[in-house]
């Protein structure tokens, strides 16, 4: 006669025992988390998105929180980035999720995402204890400057050496300005990108096989200033087969 009495008294338990339980279940699967990580296009005209590079300057990159379970959370966020071994200094801080910013000077940067998460009496905190003893900071590696110019290119239509620019494997150039003369001193052509050059033509015509002057004054992301005064040598008849005028 009181078996039914028991049974309903353990289901009664049971069942308030679990809608207790369920607010500390949803409480534990929604704290918010982050996981910073950043997209940039490296060197060879690739996008990444990473937690870490080393490539060279001018280097553009977007930084996003990737922050989950924030629903019903206030969040504030922090980004520092400062150089290594300056911590306590850093050089920027931004207030928003995410951000972009684009490293112009060599060495190695880091980057960390201090994070805030309020709901009511209860914080989240990703901030200083967090990056000191678990969190690892983004890390950007800006390598340091190199920048040479040749002294002689053959405009002949092959497709080889085609156009004077830059020697291949320049790095970390934030600056660039290029000026070519002729033997009177005029100027033939300018370009601001060490990706760029001359194609050996005046006005859209081609001048005469013969001696140039470049001028060349540009800036390394390692604060090297570079000021570079050489001949070139334009030489139309000239076949790649033979040598290689850049040397």
């Amino acid at each position: 006669m009181h078996q039914p009495i028991i049974v309903m008294n353990i289901t009664r338990i049971i069942i308030s025992a679990l809608l207790l339980a369920c607010p500390l279940l949803s409480l534990a699967q929604s704290t918010p988390a982050i996981a910073p990580s950043f997209t940039y296009t490296d060197s060879e005209g690739n996008e990444q998105t990473v937690t870490s590079a080393d490539d060279q300057a001018p280097l553009a990159a977007s930084f996003h929180a990737n922050a989950t379970d924030t629903e019903g959370w206030n969040a504030h966020y922090e980004w520092h980035f400062y150089l290594e071994g300056q911590r306590s200094n850093p050089y920027l801080v931004r207030y928003e999720t995410d951000t972009q910013y684009t490293f112009t000077k060599a060495g190695t940067h880091l980057v960390e995402l201090w994070a805030t998460f309020v709901q009511g009496n209860d914080t989240i905190a990703y901030t200083n204890t967090y990056w000191q003893s678990e969190g690892t900071p983004l890390s950007i590696s800006i390598a340091e400057s190199k920048l040479e110019m040749p002294n002689a290119f053959s405009p002949n239509g092959d497709g080889i050496n085609d156009t004077y620019q830059a020697k291949s494997g320049y790095k970390s150039i934030v600056e660039f300005h290029a000026t070519i003369f002729n033997r009177w001193g005029q100027k033939l052509y300018s370009w601001d990108d060490p990706a760029g050059g001359w194609d050996g033509k005046f006005h859209g015509k081609d001048v005469a096989q013969g001696v140039y002057y470049v001028l060349v004054k540009a800036k390394g992301a390692d604060g090297r200033n570079y000021h570079i005064k050489r001949d070139v040598n334009l030489l139309r008849g000239y076949s790649e087969t033979t040598s290689n005028s850049n040397e």
